[in-house]
């Protein structure tokens, strides 16, 4: 087990957690946004992240103080924590992003690893090789094969108390990230960045994006703490959380704050396109868009890199309710309608329903039938694999009805879209008092059709008779045959 980090909620794939940092004095929560510091550039000082927006960790590239003299100097004398003057948390990056921008470095994970330890990095990264999406099978093994090399290089040295992390790569092949999380799990390395996923995000490729995050967090223990690298916008937080990832760094907020675009959790707006500032943060509070507009460069762009810090960081911060509260698929599923890419991501993420079941509560608040894609949330998988287990007598009605005759059968359930059937001794229980439209949709009776089959199949012996409410002869069509069937549409 690794002592650092130490899980306090669960929710879908999501997690609360203490990830402790022993050389910083430090326990950071997650998910936890690292913004991301450039040492030769001052947009929001470190200090001020600290202080206004909270932030317990941030991340700064140890590969460019290494290669700028002055800073190096004062890095070495003074320490990191001093040159940046930040009180929580530092994680470093080891140049491995220039390696994918450029082709090369001048320095050895040795190197790197050793400069970071001596400048007082409190999380160091080696240099592994960020493998793109979509090249060659071949190309893709051979360069992890590289970076699992290095990764044993920086499981052998010597590191003090300085966490290290351990990318996973594979490109966009699930079995080879399935692998190499498996042998960086097998490290006593420390955090797991899932890396080279920017390219995707940068596509909006999202549904790939859950298929490499899923196929990593099945070769990492319950115990590994996930970085999802480069992933900086708000919009896709919720969904990264809801994957497993605890950790996420975030340039965005500078980025496009020095091309005048302002972030908001539903998408990107050029500032020049602003009537209004959808917003309640600091920076919104004071300005109109035409007083942003009017601002000096410099200053224009400090103020809308913190308008972006506020709502990055107020997004973390409503993702850890939504966690506490059990109500993260939801939260999910409001991100996914921003964008039709993000509602690919979140398709995709159910494709990997049995995955985040193991790790889902089995009883929360209140289950909300909010679209479609909620009839493949784990809770109803969940229900569907266990509905097998229960007895049932030799003849059983199932029915939407609320007063049905009881001296035809010898027990009666009731069948509720999406869930299925189920005793009527556990309508209390969580997720059968959902909250579900009056209006039923296609995706829900279709799930509860599956958890009627579900139950035929596990118990042969017993005569089945489903009493429904109007529900399309193609649905009813997909029941085992050996189901009666009754439509009760009319009945009052």
């Amino acid at each position: 087990m690794r002592e650092h980090f130490e899980l306090r909620a669960t929710d879908a794939g999501g997690r609360l957690g203490e990830l402790t940092v022993p050389r910083a004095g430090v326990t950071v929560e997650t998910p936890a946004l690292l913004p991301v510091i450039n040492p030769n550039l001052d947009t929001l000082s470190p200090r001020r992240l600290a202080e206004e927006f909270g932030a317990e960790i941030l991340i700064t590239n140890s590969y460019i103080i290494h290669g700028t003299d002055d800073v190096r100097e004062r890095a070495l004398e003074d320490g990191l924590h001093e040159l940046l003057d930040f009180p929580g948390a530092i994680m470093t990056d080891s140049g491995s992003f220039q390696l994918s921008e450029y082709g090369e470095i001048d320095v050895t994970t040795e190197e790197i690893l050793e400069f970071q330890r001596a400048i007082g990095s409190d999380i160091a990264t080696p240099v592994d090789i960020p493998t793109p999406p979509d090249i060659s099978r071949e190309r893709a093994a051979d360069e992890l094969e590289t970076t699992q090399e290095r990764l044993e290089i920086a499981d052998r040295a010597d590191t003090g108390e300085m966490l290290v992390s351990a990318p996973v790569q594979g490109s966009t092949y699930p079995d080879l990230r399935e692998t190499a999380g498996r042998h960086a799990d097998a490290t006593s390395l420390d955090v797991f960045p899932v890396g080279a996923v920017v390219p995707l995000l940068n596509e909006y490729r999202y549904g790939d994006m859950v298929d490499v995050v899923a196929a990593a967090k099945r070769g990492l223990g319950a115990d590994a703490p996930v970085h999802l690298f480069g992933a900086g916008h708000p919009m896709m937080f919720a969904l990264g959380v809801a994957m497993g990832c605890d950790l996420f760094d975030s340039a965005a907020y500078a980025l496009y704050a020095r091309d005048d675009r302002y972030l908001t959790v539903r998408g990107t707006h050029h500032l020049e396109n602003l009537d209004y500032l959808p917003c309640s943060c600091s920076i919104c509070a004071e300005y109109s868009p035409d007083e942003l507009r009017e601002l000096p460069e410099d200053e224009r762009e400090s103020e809308l890199a913190a308008h972006n810090l506020h709502v990055t960081f107020a997004e973390i911060r409503r993702i850890k309710q939504a966690i506490r509260a059990g109500n993260l698929l939801e939260l999910v599923e409001e991100r996914a309608r921003a964008h039709p890419t993000m509602l690919d991501g979140y398709r995709t993420l159910l494709d990997h329903a049995a995955q985040l079941e193991r790790s889902d509560p089995v009883s929360k608040g209140t289950f909300f039938y909010t679209s479609q894609e909620s009839a493949r949330r784990p809770e109803v998988l969940r229900h569907h694999e266990r509905i097998a287990r229960l007895s049932t007598p030799d003849s059983l009605l199932l029915t939407e009805a609320d007063s049905p005759r009881s001296d035809e059968y010898d027990d009666i359930w009731r069948v509720e879209p999406p869930f299925g059937p189920f005793p009527r001794d556990l309508s209390k229980s969580y997720p059968l008092t959902a909250e579900v439209p009056d209006r039923t949709d296609r995706a829900a009776l279709e799930a509860a059709v599956r958890g009627v089959s579900r139950l035929v199949e596990a118990n042969p012996e017993t005569d089945v008779t489903l009493a429904h409410r109007g529900w399309p002869a193609d649905v009813v069509a997909r029941l085992p045959e050996r189901v009666s069937v009754l439509d009760v549409a009319g009945d009052s």
